[in-house]
């Protein structure tokens, strides 16, 4: 197969130039020659301040990557998403999950038809049946209250309800509790509904197809005990709501398909929080300020299709990524939220970041000659500082940093809230201008010691500061990521938009399912993969 000729541009092949030029700068330097790029370079648009100052990079390094998007035409693809083009080449699929947060007065064609009033009318469906269960009209099968709310989805019908749910906690009832089941492991269902009354839970099943196994192995648990206590079938469609499009599926299942909310072949799985799959969070937070979510990503939907490459964050974000990836050769990228609301989102960001750009054949088909997605982790601050980011300050590996952070605490407790950000700015100026020899040894550090304490600096950052963590600012962060993912994709020739790679594992799956229990099926795997199913067996 074709390798693709992206290095083979001559705006890539100036940056390479130029790489080898500034590669051993130091970040300390780079101050010195310019002191004043703490305030250069930045952005501060939409209610997000972005400071990405603490880059090894010059003006130069931007002007190049700017003329590599140009290259690659990232403006017009950029356009042609929100057109509703086609741009998901594997799936012949429109990429629009910008829809889901446009304004009623919005036209978004798909084959000729506006979805727009099609994604308003599930909102207002959505809307009228979150106000009925938190307000206590909708009841359980026998009279009583709904308290509990169980989501049962996988990937994206599940990490950006989760998310959501912990980064906006503060916004939430206390008299009704949220769970989120996921996995096949029995253990997750067990313990979500250890002490839930079924009489008092609603269950959110979530599944496209309404096929999925582990969502739908998770669903019929559900339903077997629910009916455990409630014994009539009916008492299902009082308990169980569906977000799907497979009509059939969710009625045989025993729900009312006026309880189905329906999102589409256009909207990504990891793309889908702010659809129907945000049925929960909908519940969990309110309609108003579910409709503020919206409007925090339709802000930076408008940022980022309108703002000059210069001072676009989505944009600045991508191309950086690109930068340290394909010419520092970095493999990771650590976001690292200063708010332990957000404790779940660098585990969002994962199948966001990871799962889009995570592919070796472009667009063409052909194999890439360089690398693409970046692996994405992280933890909030402070806890992150007293575990990995030893490695971060003096690892051998570099990793760019993301860190997030809020000039107002959600919770002020006595001085709380200005350690935290103290520590934050700390990392990213520790990180960039690290600790010399020299300085050491002025600390009366003895020589044989210095080495170990001496910090080289030159690991790159960004901050990004918003006032306080709100449904809107959490929909500007989420749209941030998911067009600098975009952006990045662009440039690497590849699909963001669909994902391959998840489908062998669950054929395999599939196959060996039985095999686990049926004795007398002759195996015909790897003498590997035999001998782990004969040992499985052995405990039966």
């Amino acid at each position: 197969m074709e390798t693709n000729n992206l290095t083979k541009l001559t705006s890539w092949q100036k940056l390479e130039t130029h790489y080898k030029q500034i590669k051993d700068k130091h970040l300390r330097d780079l101050f010195n020659e310019q002191p004043e790029r703490g305030l250069k370079f930045t952005v501060n648009s939409i209610g997000l301040f972005m400071d990405y100052s603490k880059h090894r990079i010059t003006g130069e390094t931007l002007d190049l990557l700017f003329n590599l998007a140009d290259e690659l035409e990232l403006v017009e693809k950029r356009d042609a998403m929100f057109r509703g083009d086609k741009i998901n080449k594997t799936e012949n699929r429109a990429v629009l999950h910008t829809a889901l947060r446009a304004p009623k007065d919005a036209k978004i064609l798909v084959d000729g038809k506006d979805v727009v009033p099609e994604v308003h009318a599930v909102l207002n469906k959505m809307a009228n049946f979150s106000n009925r269960v938190r307000n206590g009209e909708w009841k359980g099968y026998t009279g009583k209250r709904i308290k509990n709310i169980i989501n049962i989805g996988i990937g994206g019908s599940d990490l950006g309800p989760v998310m959501a749910y912990e980064a906006l906690k503060y916004y939430t009832p206390r008299d009704m509790t949220f769970h989120f089941v996921s996995n096949v492991d029995g253990t997750d269902f067990a313990e979500s509904v250890y002490s839930l009354d079924p009489e008092e839970t609603l269950f959110i099943i979530s599944s496209k197809t309404f096929t999925t196994l582990e969502t739908m192995t998770n669903a019929q648990t559900a339903r077997e005990w629910t009916l455990k206590k409630l014994k009539d079938e009916k008492a299902i469609a009082k308990h169980f709501v569906a977000v799907s499009t497979n009509e059939k599926e969710v009625t045989k299942f025993g729900i009312d398909t006026a309880n189905m909310f329906e999102f589409w072949d256009w909207v990504g799985g990891r793309y889908s929080m702010d659809s129907a799959i945000g049925l929960s969070t909908m519940i969990a937070i309110g309609p108003e300020n579910f409709n503020e979510l919206l409007s925090g990503f339709h802000q930076m939907d408008e940022h980022f299709k309108t703002a000059p490459l210069e001072q676009n964050m989505p944009v600045l974000m991508g191309l950086l990524s690109v930068w340290y990836n394909n010419f520092f050769g970095a493999q990771t990228v650590a976001v690292l939220p200063y708010e332990q609301y957000l404790h779940r989102f660098p585990a969002y960001l994962q199948q966001l970041t990871m799962e889009s750009n995570g592919k070796h054949i472009t667009l063409d088909g052909m194999i890439t000659e360089y690398q693409t997605g970046p692996i994405f982790w992280g933890e909030p601050g402070t806890n992150g500082q007293h575990s990995f980011y030893q490695l971060i300050h003096q690892g051998t590996k570099i990793i760019p940093c993301d860190f997030i952070a809020f000039r107002q605490s959600l919770n002020p407790l006595g001085n709380h809230h200005d350690i935290l950000i103290a520590n934050v700015i700390a990392q990213g100026e520790a990180l960039a201008f690290g600790k010399t020899p020299e300085e050491v040894k002025a600390e009366g550090t003895p020589d044989w010691l210095v080495p170990h304490r001496t910090f080289e600096g030159n690991r790159p950052s960004t901050t990004i500061f918003a006032d306080k963590l709100t449904p809107e600012v959490l929909g500007k962060l989420v749209a941030l990521y998911e067009h600098s993912v975009f952006t990045q994709g662009i440039i690497w020739g590849i699909d963001s938009f669909d994902q391959w790679g998840v489908e062998l594992g669950k054929v395999l799956a599939k196959r060996i399912i039985p095999q686990l229990t049926d004795l007398k099926t002759k195996l015909d795997h790897d003498s590997s993969t035999n001998n782990l199913i004969k040992h499985y067996r052995k405990g039966l």
